[in-house]
């Protein structure tokens, strides 16, 4: 039987019922408010003391992802970046911490949610559209319409230009999603039959020794593909809002 993308919201892990209205906790919503708490303690708590902990490997941590990201932003936006960093730096943020918390065992992965990864790519989708509209008012329509385009093919090549534009509001989450969902999968699978060979008794205990050390590989490739992800939603989402702000 095929699970609903809903069924995520059944069965609340904490049930609040109210006069006028039921409050229900699921695990999705216990981990987004655990991500979000996780990244403030990263941010916030670190300049919160009178006396900074300056040079410390903790501000040197969050300085270093603040440069990173806000030279991808520059490199693909030009000029007027800055105007756009926070929004850009907490984008990458929120994925990243939560791919990499969703490595933690018996964890739960934030982003192999559907709801969660295209919730996040069409909220994405909708900002640039509406910073584009903003930026370039009726004259946005222009970039549906590729410079220097014979006048015979400017119907269809809208058609195409359109389609192409709509499937953004899905690419971003879908390959998030099937990214983060694969080696998941695969550790698990893996993770499985170690644990099989491994209680099959003493000979097949010192042959577990070599999908043991498969599966570590694997782990140690996830936490990097959590940071790949990250940086590739993030990438993606200052090319189009470079697209957004600068047309063709």
């Amino acid at each position: 039987m095929a699970i609903s993308p809903l069924e995520q919201f059944a069965n609340p892990i904490l049930f609040l019922p109210l006069p006028l209205i039921s409050i229900g906790l699921t695990k999705l919503t216990l981990y987004g408010i655990f991500v979000l708490i996780t990244l403030f303690g990263f941010f916030v708590l670190p300049f919160m003391n009178t006396v900074p902990f300056v040079g410390t490997r903790w501000t040197v941590t969050t300085e270093t992802l603040y440069s990173s990201v806000s030279s991808i932003l520059k490199d693909q936006v030009g000029e007027g970046f800055s105007e756009y960093i926070p929004m850009t730096i907490s984008l990458f943020s929120f994925i990243l911490f939560a791919n990499l918390i969703s490595n933690i065992p018996y964890s739960f992965g934030f982003t192999t949610s559907v709801i969660v990864c295209l919730g996040l790519s069409v909220i994405v989708f909708i900002g640039v559209t509406i910073i584009g509209i903003k930026t370039h008012g009726i004259h946005w329509a222009s970039f549906f319409v590729p410079s220097g385009s014979p006048l015979a093919l400017v119907p269809l090549l809208v058609i195409i230009e359109f389609i192409s534009y709509i499937a953004r509001a899905f690419s971003l989450g879908i390959r998030l999603l099937a990214n983060i969902v694969a080696g998941h999968i695969l550790m698990n699978v893996i993770s499985t039959m170690v644990w099989i060979i491994l209680t099959s008794g003493i000979f097949y205990a010192v042959l577990s020794l070599i999908p043991f050390a498969i599966f570590t590989g694997l782990f140690v490739l996830e936490l990097a593909v959590s940071v790949i992800q990250a940086y590739v939603f993030t990438l993606l989402f200052c090319s189009y809002l470079n697209d957004a702000i600068n047309l063709h």
